[in-house]
């Protein structure tokens, strides 16, 4: 699905991260990047815009206050590090409430309620492909499809990460610091070499994780963390 999206965030970090999530798992157009609100509204008299991703916390107008200024047919999508605004905020024409930092796991649900919002019932009966959790990685000149869903997990060798899925491994050239960073559960990282898909998981044994024919160590460091997301599905 085609969309204009507007990024509007008074953090270059932010904006960067959300830029990355809809250029990696989406066909939408970024009309602009803008970095306080009245930038924003100049923005919006120029670029015809379907979705605006508004910081709530910024200098001179804040979110909320843009929010009331908007055209009635452009919907939001709010982006801030405060969960207490959360419920103010669906008096506006709001799709979403995203609390930073964004996960990629976070950023694809969204993703499926702001299509969702936008698709006709022609199109909501249809299947369609674009519409399941998936990302693209570059491996050397190749762009890589993978979906969410066949990851086995990551492994770091210095400046690369080996994404192994169920029907292959494909080698980037990322850090597999900035990968943790952008997923969210059910992924965690259980060691400094190890990105896991807890979904995966056949058995935890001896401090070591198997999934498919690997067994995954699983340290002391990144244990506590482990262990708390996979005690939600303790019977």
């Amino acid at each position: 699905m085609s969309l204009n999206c507007l990024i509007v965030d008074d953090e270059p970090n932010a904006v960067k991260l959300l830029e990355l999530h809809i250029q990696q798992t989406t066909n939408w157009r970024i009309v602009g990047k803008c970095y306080d609100a009245l930038e924003a509204l100049e923005c919006l008299k120029q670029q015809k815009t379907d979705v605006v991703f508004l910081d709530i916390n910024m200098p001179r107008l804040n979110g909320m206050e843009l929010a009331g200024l908007l055209p009635s047919h452009v919907r939001i999508v709010f982006t801030t590090a405060y969960s207490e605004f959360a419920a103010t905020s669906y008096n506006y024409q709001t799709l979403d409430y995203l609390l930073k930092p964004i996960t990629l796991t976070r950023f694809l649900a969204a993703r499926q309620k702001i299509e969702a919002a936008f698709r006709s019932p022609a199109q909501a009966d249809r299947k369609e492909d674009d519409h399941q959790d998936y990302f693209f990685v570059k491996s050397g000149k190749t762009l890589q499809r993978i979906r969410l869903q066949d990851l086995l997990y990551f492994e770091g060798e210095k400046e690369y990460v080996r994404v192994v899925t169920v029907k292959e491994a494909v080698l980037v050239y990322k850090r597999l610091k900035e990968i943790a960073e952008q997923l969210g559960p059910p992924f965690i990282r259980v060691h400094n070499s190890y990105i896991v898909n807890t979904s995966q998981i056949e058995r935890v044994l001896d401090n070591h994780i198997h999934i498919a024919d690997k067994r995954i160590p699983l340290s002391e460091k990144f244990r506590p963390d482990f262990m708390a997301l996979i005690q939600q599905r303790f019977l």
